[in-house]
């Protein structure tokens, strides 16, 4: 049976200019697609293009150029992204990194994860959006003390908590989680994890998956990107990544991992990366495929 793609994206970049001399190309032409049931993760270094690519995904920053479809509608375009808007935040929600700046700190923990179901009039009454809000609360490990709590009277785990079941109130089929567990104690980022792939499991939920931890997303996708300087530099299915990484960047990369064993750590060898001017080279290459489904950004495959 074939799987479905969810989402498609095509040459996208997004460029920020800073003056007339300068110009920032955080995501610098990356294609990648998204199936049905899947998590696919986004990983790099600070500043790779992780987020930006998230954001552009979703809109909030126009794409400087590219196409984003999801379900075959082109999203990425400003007329039919706000003749669909109600359908794409109906069905594409999305976890903020910052949960401080990204929850309205007028608004109750209840009011912020009721808006959504308000807005899309998900429920009729009031008491089965209070009766969701608890559920929900409930879900992510959030006590419904909190019910009448500002975002600023909340630690930051328990704000990112609040963001993540307000991304989930609407039962989204396509989800973007910008380090959605890097503020969450190590219980509740596990929880948090088994909740995402729980909801893979049970309601086919589709997501992009944007993480520092390496380690974590391992674990939890299928597939990963490994982004430098706004490309994708990798691609592959996680366990074909991890056994046999080949762009000197993912090699540098995953040998930074944190291992938990004194002994272990001591024995492994740290890469350094140093960009080359051969066959890896960024101005020269582009994502080839080496092997099945795996894709590396060489200008050669000769190697």
């Amino acid at each position: 049976m074939k799987i479905k793609k969810i989402l498609e994206v095509k040459n996208l970049k997004q460029y920020f200019k800073l003056d007339k001399n300068t110009v920032i190309k955080a995501v610098n032409d990356i294609s990648f697609d998204i199936y049905k049931g899947e998590i696919f993760g986004l990983v790099g270094e600070s500043g790779s293009g992780k987020s930006t690519t998230g954001r552009s995904i979703i809109n909030i920053y126009q794409p400087t150029g590219g196409e984003v479809y999801y379900r075959g509608k082109q999203i990425s375009d400003p007329k039919i992204f706000r003749a669909e808007r109600k359908f794409i935040n109906r069905n594409m929600q999305i976890i903020f990194q910052d949960s401080t700046s990204s929850l309205n700190s007028r608004m109750t923990i209840k009011e912020i994860i009721e808006e959504p179901l308000r807005i899309q009039k998900v429920y009729k009454n009031k008491d089965a959006r209070f009766n969701k809000v608890v559920e929900l609360m409930n879900l992510v490990g959030l006590d419904k003390m909190y019910l009448d709590y500002h975002p600023y009277e909340c630690s930051g785990g328990q704000r990112q908590r609040a963001g993540i079941a307000r991304a989930l109130s609407v039962d989204p089929e396509f989800l973007i989680a910008d380090e959605p567990i890097a503020s969450l104690d190590v219980s509740i980022q596990a929880q948090m994890i088994n909740l995402f792939k729980k909801l893979q499991r049970e309601n086919g939920l589709t997501c992009l998956f944007i993480s520092h931890d390496l380690a974590m997303v391992r674990y939890v996708c299928d597939r990963v990107g490994v982004m430098y300087q706004g490309k994708i530099v990798e691609l592959a299915e996680t366990k074909e990544l991890y056994r046999n990484p080949i762009h000197p960047y993912t090699q540098a990369l995953f040998s930074s991992i944190l291992v938990p064993n004194p002994n272990c750590a001591e024995e492994r060898t740290r890469i350094a990366y140093h960009p080359v001017s051969d066959i890896f080279s960024e101005e020269k290459s582009q994502l080839s495929e080496v092997s099945e489904g795996h894709f590396v950004c060489c200008s050669t495959l000769s190697f």
